[in-house]
């Protein structure tokens, strides 16, 4: 099998390295092997082997992957942030094959057309991407068949349960406030809607992650001896030769895989594999910029900070970190144990004995409904004139890009020991579809080790319109909160704290809805402000780092030219969220998985593998009814 954690003495050299084994990796390293079996293919990965691992496959169990303790999820602890309530910001990344789409909640949600054509790219257009889009998924829903996919490896479906009544109430509570249903609001045009959302869950109830579906699958099959996957190697540098060509790479054993990391670090030496024709980067919008820097590539002030030498000056990396900011606010309900996930949290439910039973439950991601949101033109008024300038200016002509997105998870993300009751608490999940916040993220040192400088930017743009968005949201979301059927009140502790005697106060305990159709909630500048404070508290990543190294000329800080070659160095690319130069209104999962195929789709060109375009590769390496 080619799959190690120990190179054998005869690969020692190969033709491609795809350094850091995430989602676009991993369906680049498919794509290629399936052009040209012949050519050698070695996937590097700094996390472990995890093929058939229950908190992999099985989709209900992804809140495993929030613990601290996931030995499939990296942790990146953010600078001190004063606008965050003074503090240290926690991303969690893909720490695995597959990379996000390993450990992601598995929504699946496309991008705008006016996203892709933000990208200002040739070969990135909405029209140039759509093959892309239709090419990796086999779709299972009711959407246009224009729009989608039908014999690619990655399944799109409902997977094996539904909360069907949740589901409704979202729904229409939705439709009450204006905002209507949809049957697919994936097809890049349509907005200002909801949806019965599908995820990325096959019919079977599987996972469908990248290494699953695009490398597991040939490395089992031994049918490609020259495809080779490396686990828990941590990617040091990229080797250049005197004319700042990549011939290889360096790396490391990840001290988190050794069984006394402290020891083991000290006495380990880096080792080095080469390549004969192109290195790509693939280690996501968070790694990626950093093994840039450590190789003498970035920002030279950077640089010299850290004690790299400088090999090319490109201030882009690592310059321009994006991601979706989210809250999270609990609400209590009447649905039963099985309508929720939550069992498998709190141990109400045996997961091996679901397991064994191949229970339905395990095969959702609690999240059956959502939508695109965008407020009225009067909402927008109330929100001040620099955000009624903001919105002139990006959204209200756009008529694509929605301002936030809103979903209705089954599931409670804190500590359920210290839930007041046994009622079943799910959670309503806001999210920036277009923030205006920027941070940063680069190395302090030459070590894989040292503590990156990461500024993850939440909330520090000017006039705080990425923060009214979020008070928008608050008020929007809690009006439909109230007028479901399974509201029985809301968690305090994660609500606003309201000023004494205000009519926008928490109701903890409820028979059922407390709203008519017409009703909306009522809220003073005190309770605007206690709602800017908990947004303050509680604003958090959504997973969805991007734009790092982006596409983009040199001189407007970009790192990777339209065929994804890294400026000033030749037999490098970079494929993964970090080349996205704009943000989407969207779940960025979707988008990683473009990447990856459009990059596979240059670099079979680019070698002349076997002939084949983006037409002929769909769909040929795993059964779509898998």
């Amino acid at each position: 099998m080619g799959l190690y954690t120990k190179l054998p003495k005869d690969l020692q050299e190969v033709d491609v390295i795809i350094a850091g084994g995430g989602l676009a990796g991993c369906v680049i390293a498919g794509r290629l092997a399936e052009a040209d079996p012949n050519l050698s293919i070695l996937v590097v990965e700094q996390g472990p082997n995890n093929y058939n691992a229950p908190e992999v496959i099985h989709p209900a169990l992804y809140p495993r992957n929030l613990f601290a303790n996931s030995k499939y999820t990296l942790f990146w602890e953010g600078n001190e942030a004063p606008q965050l309530a003074n503090r240290r910001p926690i991303v969690p990344s893909g720490g695995t094959l597959g990379g996000g789409s390993a450990i992601n909640w598995m929504v699946y949600t496309r991008a705008q057309r006016s996203d892709f054509d933000s990208f200002n790219a040739p070969g990135w257009s909405a029209d140039e991407i759509y093959p892309y889009l239709k090419k990796f998924e086999t779709y299972h829903g009711q959407g246009e068949k224009e729009h989608h996919g039908f014999s690619g490896p990655v399944n799109v479906s409902g997977g094996t349960h539904r909360c069907k009544h949740a589901e409704d109430d979202f729904i229409q509570a939705a439709d009450q406030l204006g905002y209507h249903e949809l049957k697919d609001i994936q097809n890049l045009r349509d907005n200002n809607a909801t949806e019965r959302w599908l995820k990325y869950v096959g019919p079977n109830g599987r996972r469908q992650d990248s290494a699953h579906r695009f490398l597991h699958p040939k490395v089992q099959s031994g049918d490609y001896p020259n495809l080779h996957v490396l686990v828990e190697k941590q990617v040091i540098r990229v080797l250049l030769d005197d004319d700042k060509k990549a011939v290889g790479v360096e790396y490391q054993s990840n001290p988190r895989c050794l069984p006394n990391p402290e020891f083991m670090t000290a006495k380990q030496a880096p080792r080095s594999v080469r390549a004969r024709k192109l290195v790509v980067c693939s280690a996501g919008a968070n790694a990626t910029p950093l093994i840039l820097e450590r190789s003498g590539i970035g920002n030279p002030e950077v640089l010299k900070r850290a004690g790299v030498e400088v090999i090319e000056d490109l201030p882009g990396v690592g310059h321009d970190y994006q991601d979706h900011h989210l809250t999270l606010y609990a609400y209590r309900t009447n649905l039963s144990q099985r309508d929720t996930i939550n069992g498998f949290s709190d141990g109400r439910l045996d997961v091996a004995e679901a397991i064994r039973n191949q229970d339905e439950l395990l095969g959702t991601n609690a999240m059956d409904a959502s939508g695109k949101f965008r407020p009225t033109e009067a909402e927008v008024t109330a929100l001040g004139p620099e955000f009624k300038a903001a919105w002139d200016r990006d959204f209200k002509n756009a008529t694509d890009r929605p301002l936030m997105i809103i979903a209705l998870y089954l599931c409670y993300y804190g500590d359920h020991s210290a839930l007041p009751d046994d009622a079943q608490y799910v959670s309503m999940a806001n999210w920036t579809a277009y923030p205006y916040s920027r941070g940063h993220i680069h190395i302090t040192g030459k070590d894989v080790g040292d503590k990156p400088d990461f500024d993850v930017g939440y909330l520090k743009d000017a006039n705080d319109i990425d923060l009214k968005k979020h008070i928008w949201a608050y008020k929007l979301q809690r009006d439909m909160w109230r007028r479901m059927n399974i509201f029985r009140g809301e968690l305090a502790s994660s609500h606003p704290r309201f000023p004494e005697g205000s009519k926008a106060a928490v109701i903890e305990k409820a028979d059922g809805p407390v709203f008519t159709a017409d009703q909306r909630m009522e809220y003073t500048a005190e309770d605007d402000k206690a709602i800017e404070q908990k947004v303050r508290e509680i604003v958090t990543t959504t997973w969805h780092s991007l734009g790092t190294c982006k596409i983009a000329p040199r001189e407007k800080l970009g790192v990777v030219s339209p065929e994804l070659d890294v400026h000033g160095i030749k037999g490098l690319k970079l494929a993964d969220l970090g080349v996205v130069p704009e943000n989407v209104g969207a779940n960025t999962g979707n988008t990683a998985f473009v990447v990856g195929e459009k990059a596979a789709d240059i670099i079979i060109k680019e070698l002349g593998l076997g002939g084949k375009g983006e037409a002929e590769t769909a769909g040929e390496q795993v059964p779509a009814r898998l």
